[in-house]
């Protein structure tokens, strides 16, 4: 792989907005506190005037990144949210990502888009199956992991059993950045491991605050009066183990994935937030490029480049709008600019760009590379497209998940069939769902498929909030997908007719969203008796090789 020849950087003033630009999803197992930690980084970013707590009693305020209906009821989020604010200097874009597990493909989609990860651990629980999975994730697309262990403020697990186990499984190098003073009703507060700080924390009725107290050192007699002395003497014990047990934080063995700065703190009641948000900014990567034909485009490539990551309709319910998002890779944004869609080939303008802020928004008339663009309008573009100045520039970000549960969702009233079209056109569009067609079958509608089946019912529900249909699901009997293909292919024989095979009991070939073939099966023990079958052709797992 090779990097761009820069004979056409950005200018300078460009060049300086674009190493300020700081671009991060948070990550995390559902409930562990993801959602109230990005409404605190929010508040210290002076994006909002008070952070709203996930909940589902609809008396509480909701929170500026959780806007659809059914994320307002059951206090989960289900989309990913973009939030832009400015901290100490640097330029923030914020993704805040699904926690649950049925939205992992969404998730990843997200992650392509970021150049760093805040990976948010519930300090009662220790890192759980969803956390891993969206870790793996991040592994491998080589995106640098910050570790914000959370609900400090509630009893806990031992700290260092929590870091042992951190790196026991994530397989990465710890670096305690801050050390707690205790837990539940006995925290305190942090050591600030790089200062040799420590910060006392007060409890309000309004939560709590960081005190403006910031004492030199943890033998200080401030410090010693605010703990009890067994809580004391465990915690000059603790850091004096962790000087011996782990390494010195290295900031290039972060950026490379091999080790993990650790906070501690409690989102909630704002403990160890702002030590957390200060720190990463600090050593959080700037704008990354991304690859295109085997060659690395810069970000100061003068060359507008950058790819769609997600679509969401119906932001704004009272303009049906469609809010296209784009990462820029490269090069600078201007309001009204002529890009290609490498897709099609067509020319587009890109009129009507906006940035927004949950469902606020406001017009943008320039962004740069690392930043992330929203645009709102009848754009016909696709997840995964790449929009450029440069018609040698393609970006491949998207690969998907394979489904492990399938559906149809039908229509219960058909005086409603065109405005359950538009909603399922448009939604598929999003990639709320796969879609694949059984062949030679008599259903009309396509054939769903799905990581989780929650994926199913928020589909129902903005069929049913956004365009008022009502509909069912009847799931089939397949439950395993196989995408294959032809070892030699055959002459003579049409695109529209699949590769001959033998198919196991109950198993139908149908084709994918794509375009390419799959067999569905009923069980998983069948895909080693179609394999046998069928030696003339070449089986996987997932949809591209």
């Amino acid at each position: 792989m090779t990097t761009s020849a820069l004979t056409n950087p950005v200018p300078a003033a460009a060049a300086k907005e674009i190493a300020r630009r700081r671009t991060f999803a948070i990550i995390s197992h559902p409930d562990a506190g993801k959602t109230t930690l990005t409404e605190k980084l929010l508040l210290y970013g002076g994006a909002i005037g008070l952070a709203g707590s996930v909940t589902s009693k609809k008396e509480q305020r909701s929170t500026s990144s959780d806007w659809m209906a059914m994320e307002k009821e059951r206090g989960i989020s289900v989309s990913s949210t973009v939030l832009q604010f400015e901290y100490n200097g640097h330029c923030v874009n914020l993704l805040d990502t699904p926690g649950h597990h049925d939205f992992s493909e969404d998730t990843y989609r997200v992650l392509s888009a970021v150049d760093a990860a805040v990976m948010v651990i519930d300090a009662g629980k220790g890192i759980e199956a969803q956390t891993l999975k969206l870790f793996e994730v991040c592994r491998r697309r080589g995106v640098p992991i910050f570790v914000f262990i959370n609900k400090m403020d509630r009893p806990s697990r031992p700290p260092l059993e929590l870091m042992d186990e951190l790196e026991d499984v994530l397989k990465l190098a710890p670096a305690p950045v801050n050390w707690p003073l205790g837990d539940g009703p006995r925290f305190k507060g942090v050591f600030d491991r790089q200062k040799g700080e420590v910060n006392l924390f007060e409890r309000t009725s309004h939560g709590a605050f960081k005190a403006p107290l910031e004492v030199a050192g943890i033998e200080d007699d401030k410090v010693r009066e605010a703990l009890s002395d067994e809580l004391h003497e465990t915690v000059v014990q603790e850091v004096e183990m962790l000087d011996e047990l782990t390494e010195p934080l290295d900031l290039e063995r972060v950026l490379a994935g091999e080790q993990m700065p650790i906070y501690f703190g409690s989102a909630m009641n704002n403990f160890g937030v702002q030590n957390m948000l200060e720190s990463f900014l600090e050593m959080a990567p700037p704008p990354a490029g991304r690859v295109s034909n085997e060659e690395m485009i810069a970000p100061n490539t003068d060359s507008f480049s950058g790819f769609v990551f997600k679509i969401q309709a119906n932001m704004n319910p009272r303009h049906r709008d469609r809010a296209v998002f784009v990462r820029i890779v490269s090069g600078i944004f201007e309001r009204d600019m002529q890009v290609v869609d490498q897709r099609t080939g067509k020319k587009v303008r890109l009129a009507s760009a906006q940035k927004l802020f949950g469902q606020d928004r406001e017009t943008l008339d320039t962004a740069y590379a690392g930043d992330i663009l929203a645009l709102v309008g009848n754009y016909d573009f696709l997840i995964g497209d790449t929009l450029t100045s440069d018609p040698k520039v393609t970006y491949n970000e998207m690969p998907r998940f394979t489904p492990e549960c399938f559906t149809y969702i039908l229509n219960n009233d058909t005086s409603n069939i065109k405005r359950y079209r538009a909603g399922m056109e448009q939604l598929m569009k999003e990639g709320v769902a796969q879609a694949y067609q059984v062949h030679n079958s008599a259903q009309a509608v396509p054939l769903l498929g799905a990581v989780g089946p929650l994926q199913f019912e928020v589909l129902q529900a903005r069929l049913l909030s956004e365009y008022q249909v009502e509909t069912r699901q009847e799931p089939p009997s397949w439950t395993v997908v196989q995408w294959f293909e032809e070892k030699e292919p055959q002459k003579g024989r049409s695109d529209r007719d699949p590769p001959q095979v033998l198919l196991p009991s109950g198993s139908v070939v149908a084709r994918d969203q794509d375009g390419q073939w799959v067999v569905l099966l009923p069980a998983k023990y069948l895909v080693k008796s179609l394999h046998e079958r069928n030696e003339h052709l070449v089986f996987r797992d997932h949809a591209y090789a």
